[in-house]
């Protein structure tokens, strides 16, 4: 996991860990959704994007491990502490109940 800056947050007496990024996908894609499913074994997060009266387009899939899916929910909750004391609290709004479960992901 990284931190707010992009660098890896590493374990105490960790060696920091070295990222390499091709040029296409550092410039990065906007999503407005993200839809999460497990199983026992696995966390599936599809980062798609969403328009009114469109369908939901997937443009990423990750799949992870249940324990890289907690640390991910520690980092993020972190950064959003600390960008939040920066700059002050996000406003929350509703998000539709999509893909919410505990279920096989479909292709």
């Amino acid at each position: 996991m990284a931190d707010d800056q992009g660098r890896p947050n590493a374990p105490q007496g960790a060696r920091p860990m070295k990222l390499e990024i091709d040029a296409e996908t550092a410039k990065g894609r906007f999503v407005n959704a993200a839809i999460v499913t497990h199983t026992e074994d696995a966390f599936f997060i599809d980062f798609a994007l969403a328009y009114p009266r469109q369908p939901v387009r997937v443009l990423g899939r990750m799949i992870m491990s249940p324990q890289h899916a907690k640390a991910l929910l520690r980092t993020l909750a972190d950064n959003v502490a600390r960008f939040e004391k920066r700059v002050g609290e996000i406003p929350e709004r509703p998000l539709p109940n999509v893909g919410q479960g505990d279920t096989e992901p479909s292709n």
